[in-house]
């Protein structure tokens, strides 16, 4: 029996550096064809994460976001057409599922502009994602990119590749809405599995994408210094300006709040199929954050200063150059603000 690592298990080595200002730090990634981001953040497809107003926010941003698939064909194709008429060159993508109606799905978001398409389910490693991406691939051909996903392990990866995947997404269960691990008993923790996926000989060519588990800049550079080329993020995000969703206000003057939840959780499967199946999620309130273009700074600045700390001009160097160790129990209360603790 192997060991696996996650997120808070390791800490990067500070290397010597001669990067005198963090503005000559690139942390620029390609997904592929022209599909390049000046920053390597993905927004992920939940529908209280990206709608319209996130994914032109994610572009204005560098980023890419992913709009939902949780409505009908018509109304996310309206989806697109209310994106593109605020920003009609902007980068974005759409999931579309492997089950049911995605083919007719990809084929109306085609239609109107969209040209990735997030093949979106919990356990992509499977004989249906096998069929639909060897479909949209043989079908639409090299003209959409097929962000395909999500997988755990190395033969999950390389299994994708070879169904036409021009991107995966790596990690199962360990976002923090996800009860995946606790319902199954299944998943791999995020950063072990972009960790093999990264040693597979078609990592570069098709680009991994950290799924799950990231809580704050630290964790995306863990991620991107681990081989992945970008990160998708939904808790980070969620509770923004951008994101989909009423604000609720209570009468006591507390905080407004937004609604976050994992499309497996109950109130999303009752919301969207009107019935309830497994339940892989939770639904929960979070604080409003406010613009998610605030959000998105503070998150681009910290990887920027990873960088710096490794010595790294870009997420090639920082690749090639990062030297991780494990850190005991002890080191990661260390590792973490603690004043507060003492001060108890």
């Amino acid at each position: 029996m192997r060991r696996a690592i996650c997120f808070d298990d390791v800490l990067l080595v500070p290397k010597m550096s001669d990067i005198e200002t963090r503005t000559d730090i690139d942390v620029s990634t390609n997904l592929g064809g022209d599909l390049h981001l000046s920053l390597p953040i993905v927004s992920a497809p939940m529908d209280t994460v990206t709608g319209p107003e996130m994914a032109a926010a994610m572009h204005e941003a560098g980023g890419l976001g992913i709009l939902h698939r949780y409505n009908t064909v018509d109304e996310q194709a309206e989806l697109v057409k209310q994106l593109l008429l605020r920003s009609p060159t902007a980068k974005f993508g759409a999931a579309i599922g492997i089950t049911g109606d995605f083919y007719e799905r990809a084929e109306a978001l085609r239609d109107v502009g969209c040209r990735v398409f997030c093949l979106d389910v919990a356990h992509g490693h499977h004989s249906l994602m096998r069929d639909a991406l060897t479909t949209l691939r043989g079908d639409f051909g090299d003209g959409v990119h097929l962000m395909a996903g999500n997988v755990a392990t190395i033969r999950g990866f390389n299994n994708l590749v070879h169904w036409g995947a021009d991107s995966v997404r790596v990690g199962v269960g360990g976002g923090s809405i996800c009860s995946t691990r606790v319902q199954t008993g299944h998943g791999v923790p995020t950063l072990q599995s972009v960790m093999d996926c990264a040693t597979s000989q078609h990592a570069g060519e098709v680009k991994i994408i950290a799924d799950g588990g990231i809580k704050n800049s630290g964790d995306m550079v863990k991620a991107l210094a681990a081989g992945a080329d970008a990160v998708m993020c939904g808790s980070l995000l969620a509770g923004t300006d951008e994101t989909p969703g009423m604000t609720l206000r209570a009468d006591d003057g507390s905080p407004p709040l937004k609604i976050y939840r994992g499309m497996a959780s109950r109130e999303a499967q009752k919301a969207w199929r009107g019935k309830v199946g497994s339940v892989e999620g939770v639904s929960t309130t979070i604080p409003i954050k406010g613009c998610v273009r605030d959000v998105l700074h503070d998150l681009e600045w910290g990887i920027r200063s990873g960088l710096s700390y490794t010595g790294a001009r870009d997420l090639i160097e920082l690749y090639n150059r990062a030297e991780f160790l494990e850190q005991s129990s002890a080191s990661q209360m260390e590792s973490s603000p603690h004043a507060l603790l003492l001060s108890r």
